[in-house]
């Protein structure tokens, strides 16, 4: 797996509203040109996940059709 170092100074992170005020969270930052950024909210200068947003579009479409077991 390659790391790619990218600024995520300017993002601008939310998590789910049903998520309430719990701290294990993930956190999504949709506001960068080009890159759909997830990080956990535990962590928040921990490291991110980057995706091209068809990328997270996929994953998203996945999760509601229910492809992904918890």
């Amino acid at each position: 797996m390659n790391k790619i170092h990218m600024d995520l100074t300017g993002a601008q992170w939310r998590k789910s509203t049903r998520s309430n005020s719990q701290a294990n969270c993930v956190e999504v930052a949709r506001n960068l040109p080009g890159v759909v950024a997830v990080r956990d909210s535990k962590n928040p200068n921990g490291p991110a996940l980057v995706f091209t947003p068809p990328e997270w579009g996929a994953f998203l479409d996945g999760v509601a059709d229910g492809d992904f077991e918890v």
